[in-house]
């Protein structure tokens, strides 16, 4: 098929890669993200045209944060942008001249991995992303399942808590709510104002106050030993587990893959994580489990899997 490029639309740059059959980037080209929806088209269009230079370039996959449709040309809803039934594909198509593929970007994220990263040698994968909130993708059968209007896998969004805290989809007790770095962080400031003699080490890399904390602290302090830091890690990955457990008895993957930033901790959080995961596993004395492994692309798999899906066929074929 040839090279392909992928888009990764982020929060303050959207970056463009031209990536090969086996997932290498060969040349990267960014832009600053814009804040109107069609100068973010205009962006993604300035950002192919940079990274496709001195290269000969088959097709572009795009991943996009919301809801596409099945025949991955439309963006029917994107929470961070003001996108409502935006013609992503047709609009990029006139502007660059080449076959274009949108993609949800978690589910991208999710296809680089299981292609090219920790899930090489799966048939069957889930994947979530710990990041900011709470993403996923569904791969069984070596495909990627996108649902029957496109929009499967949006697993932050189940209510693991009935009337639950209110989530900014609408909804209340959304698992994102629950196992996110939002969530992370307001584990951390809550256990920091009622105890903060157990949070000495916490409070002193912010301003002194459990609403200085952020998350890069947290990390920093449960790393050191601080009680109220590792245990926030403990909340986040007793919910992230609970969810994987409730995924396994729908799904029955070989492996979940774990990635977004907060997989950067490595052991910090995956170690909890399969604890609680085999604590609510129904079953799980006698039943075989699925193991859970961290990403391996980091904040590339969502470039590298979107470059990869522009060489896959329609999936409505």
């Amino acid at each position: 098929m040839g090279l392909t490029i992928g888009v990764d639309i982020g929060g303050t740059k959207i970056a463009a890669g031209v990536v090969d059959e086996e997932g290498n980037i060969l040349s990267t080209f960014k832009v600053p993200t814009p804040t109107t929806p069609q100068a973010i088209v205009d962006a993604i269009a300035s950002a192919v045209e940079g990274a496709r230079a001195g290269h000969e370039i088959v097709g572009v996959g795009i991943g996009a944060a919301g809801y596409v449709n099945r025949q991955r040309s439309t963006v029917y809803f994107a929470p961070n942008i003001d996108w409502r039934q935006e013609p992503l594909k047709a609009e990029v198509e006139d502007r660059v001249g080449l076959p274009v593929v949108v993609e949800n970007d978690a589910n991208a994220a999710a296809w680089g991995e299981y292609k090219f990263g920790a899930g090489k040698g799966h048939r069957n994968v889930i994947c979530i992303t710990l990041g900011t909130g709470l993403g996923g993708g569904i791969i069984i059968g070596n495909k990627l399942r996108r649902g029957h209007f496109g929009v499967a896998a949006e697993f932050g969004h189940i209510r693991m808590v009935p009337d639950g805290l209110l989530c900014g989809c609408g909804s209340q007790g959304c698992w994102e709510q629950y196992a996110s770095g939002r969530a992370l962080v307001r584990y951390a400031k809550q256990r920091a104002n009622a105890t903060p003699e157990n949070a000495q080490i916490l409070l002193s890399m912010g301003d002194g106050t459990p609403d200085g904390i952020e998350g890069k602290h947290i990390s920093m302090a449960a790393r050191q030993g601080d009680p109220v830091a590792v245990d926030s890690y403990r909340e986040l990955a007793r919910w992230a587990g609970a969810g994987l457990a409730d995924l396994a008895s729908l799904f029955d993957p070989s492996a979940f893959i774990v990635g977004g930033g907060l997989s950067d901790e490595g052991e910090l959080v995956l170690d909890p994580i399969r604890k609680s995961y085999k604590r609510w596993l129904v079953g799980g004395n006698w039943r075989p489990v699925a193991d859970v492994i961290a990403a391996q692309l980091g904040n590339k798999a969502g470039l590298v899997g979107a470059a990869d899906l522009a060489r896959e066929p329609d999936p409505i074929m």
